[in-house]
């Protein structure tokens, strides 16, 4: 198995290897039969959205070419996923998600045969080394068992359910001053 790098891209780097990340998407979501092709359509709309949030960043893991990504930006306020998560958060951290000080992941993508080296972790510390968000939260889609695993191994805490069939994850905190 060829050694794995990571590597930070610009936003601009980011936009020019789109291609790449929806083919990566569309190998680590294989599981699903028959939806190859809306759910890269979907997938490019949504990078296309993402990619041009306030401190948008992201890294990647070659062996030869793309074998993982993951993604996020500082979420804000007033945002769709803000709407989802009031009334669900502790008090503690509501506090600090209104000051802006949220990072939310929007991506996390290995493809199949990279899952076992323990890629999605390396990308995950090579991501958040650079961000100070005091709040770092992941949405995943409901049926979304192995994103669930993921987060479960990193020890995050399930936040609750919301619409549309999604569910948020957070980060274990730094404790409260």
């Amino acid at each position: 198995m060829p050694e794995v790098f990571l590597r930070r891209l610009s936003r601009w780097q980011a936009e020019q290897q789109r291609e790449a990340v929806a083919d990566l998407y569309v190998e680590a979501h294989r599981d699903h039969d028959g939806t190859e092709y809306n759910d890269r359509r979907a997938f490019l709309r949504r990078f296309e959205h993402d990619v041009q949030q306030t401190d948008f960043d992201m890294v990647v893991a070659d062996a030869s070419g793309l074998v993982g990504c993951l993604y996020g930006y500082r979420a804000e306020r007033g945002g769709v996923w803000w709407q989802a998560l009031r009334g669900v958060l502790s008090p503690g951290i509501e506090e600090r998600t209104a000051s802006g000080r949220v990072f939310l992941l929007g991506g996390l993508m290995v493809a199949p045969g990279e899952r076992a080296p323990d890629v999605a972790s390396r990308l995950r510390t090579l991501l958040l080394t650079r961000h100070t968000s005091e709040v770092v939260v992941a949405v995943i889609q409901r049926d979304d068992d192995r994103g669930r695993e993921v987060l479960e191994a990193w020890d995050w805490t399930k936040l609750g359910e919301f619409e549309p069939e999604r569910e948020g994850w957070l980060r274990p905190p730094s404790p409260l001053p």
